[in-house]
């Protein structure tokens, strides 16, 4: 059977860095710990699996520079080992308590979960998950991507250096871990303005992903449409997603998640149970344990009823079929228009699968194997192969968009975040004043300066803003956000005057630890600082 066209899977894996040594337990990186169990582990049982059955499957993950730094954090580790441990314990009290109810087979279920995903974790991955995702990268079977620093929302920092910066420490992340350079960059939130792309050339970027509107209404027209990608006028590679294949997922209406049979997210024994017997499986408040025993059932209706997992799993494949049968007819129609076969790209953050729907890795295996049989109509293709087969001929500057609500900034610059801006820009400015004035600074003035930059780095971060316009823990985004300028501030003033409080410094040092590597003197290139000392004369 002909092969009529492509389809391009790419998950994106974020979030933001969270690493509190001054806490025992906290409930922040409890968000870490439940992706690695619930998505990252899963995903990766699935690619393996697939890798040694021979499956040549093709896909597509971007890593973020604070995801790889937490996950080879040796503090997190053996937090989230402990946190296995809770968690198994409460699914053994469980399965004590369901004895002989209905409800006995999915506490075994649970139990069963938490052994599989530590044993997964410390025997085969030997605690060290991107290692894994080298492996299938070596297998040719992932192409890993990268994405800015802290996954700062480009368009918004405005200023050159913090652009320069976000985009060359993110790949500089990605290369001292992997040891090569990433032909693919992830724009945070998918963001493009024209101002990013000097930034992304200059760094040896190849390729980058825009929301469809931002290759639609780029100039001029895309005479493909979304269906190729397109070269802009810095010779980078723009793929736009495919609108389809983002309805079908993550429509509230109509995507796949909110079938009756799949697992109800938010019906968690976490906010059922006495919080004394839940125990240290919560942080003294009701926060998400994982362990869910109803279906969405109507996800327009409180009533909920028992989540069947053979059921769930069978809808998985059903709805795998079901998207890959709507891939055929995309390629069968636009092969026919464009005269060459189409490329469906498909980006989904990383988390989606597994955490909030928990079928999701079963759904996204039986895609790939439907896209990697022999007779396969369409089949599964790294945004990299697609461009050493079929090299793009239009050339065209995209428009400002994002994948956000409505599609630009609003949910980062809003009247719950506009505030944080004028900090930022004071700091950014600070930062290149300090680089031209201390250049070659030494001792605990040097080690100052690179934590300084390194709180700016962490301060940009999309992930505050977001938190606090969607609203899930805003004083703890704004606590964040407020912390790290605080910091940054008071060790340049201690920076400048000469007088580092060498305690204070190495208290930060160990609690916001992300790039060890960094260098402030790098935030301001030294052929820049020349050409500002040059025009100060």
């Amino acid at each position: 059977m002909a092969n009529l066209g492509y389809l391009s899977l790419v998950l994106h894996c974020h979030l933001p860095f969270v690493r509190h040594v001054e806490y025992e337990d906290c409930l922040e990186e409890r968000w870490l710990f439940q992706a690695i169990t619930e998505s990252y582990l899963p995903l990766l049982e699935s690619f393996l699996r697939l890798a040694r059955e021979g499956v040549p499957f093709s896909i597509t993950v971007s890593l973020s520079p604070p995801l790889l730094a937490m996950l080879d954090d040796g503090l997190l580790k053996r937090r989230y080992k402990r946190h296995l441990h809770v968690m198994h314990d409460l699914a053994c009290r469980e399965l004590s308590r369901l004895k002989g109810s209905e409800l006995e087979p999915l506490a075994e279920m649970y139990k069963r979960r938490f052994e599989e995903a530590y044993g997964f974790y410390v025997q085969e991955l030997g605690e060290d998950i991107p290692a894994a995702w080298k492996r299938l990268s070596d297998l040719g079977h992932v192409e890993l991507m990268t994405t800015s620093a802290t996954h700062a929302y480009l368009p918004l920092l405005i200023q050159e250096e913090s652009v320069r910066a976000q985009v060359a420490v993110g790949i500089q992340a990605f290369e001292r871990r992997f040891g090569v350079r990433p032909k693919g960059f992830w724009l945070p939130e998918c963001a493009y303005s024209p101002e990013i792309e000097p930034h992304l050339a200059e760094a040896g970027v190849q390729y980058f992903i825009l929301e469809t509107h931002g290759l639609l209404s780029g100039t001029p027209r895309p005479k493909s449409g979304s269906y190729a990608p397109v070269r802009t006028p810095h010779g980078l590679f723009v793929f736009g997603r495919d609108p389809d294949c983002g309805k079908q997922v993550w429509s509230a209406d109509e995507g796949y998640p909110g079938d009756g049979a799949y697992r109800e997210f938010h019906r968690d024994i976490a906010y059922e149970l006495p919080l004394e017997y839940l125990g240290r499986a919560v942080p003294g408040v009701r926060v998400p344990t994982g362990i869910k025993y109803y279906r969405v059932t109507d996800r327009r209706s409180e009533h909920k009823e028992l989540y069947d997992p053979q059921a769930a799993s069978e809808r998985a494949k059903t709805h795998a079929w079901n998207f890959v049968f709507w891939r055929h007819k995309e390629a069968e129609y636009w092969s026919s228009v464009l005269r060459k076969p189409p490329l469906m790209t498909a980006p989904y953050d990383g988390e989606l699968f597994g955490h909030w729907w928990y079928e999701g890795p079963q759904w996204l295996e039986e895609v790939l194997r439907l896209t990697s049989s022999p007779d396969a109509i369409v089949r599964s293709v790294t945004p990299q192969k697609y461009l050493e087969k079929h090299p793009p001929e239009e050339i065209l500057t995209p428009a400002p968009s994002s994948w956000g609500y409505k599609g630009y900034s609003e949910v980062w610059l809003c009247g719950r975040t506009d505030w944080m801006y004028r900090h930022l820009h004071a700091c950014q400015d600070a930062m290149a004043e300090a680089c031209r004035e201390k250049a070659g600074a030494t001792g605990t003035v040097r080690r100052a300066l690179n934590q300084a930059f390194r709180e700016l780095l962490l301060a940009q971060a999309s992930d505050w803003p977001f938190i606090m316009t969607s609203g899930t823990v805003p004083e703890y985004a704004k606590r964040r956000f407020a912390n790290h300028i605080g910091r940054f501030i008071a060790l340049l003033r201690q920076a400048k005057s000469g007088e580092v409080d060498e305690g204070y410094l190495r208290e930060l040092e160990e609690r916001d630890n992300i790039f060890p590597f960094l260098d402030f003197e790098s935030f301001v290139p030294e052929d820049a600082r020349l050409l500002q000392g040059t025009k100060l004369g």
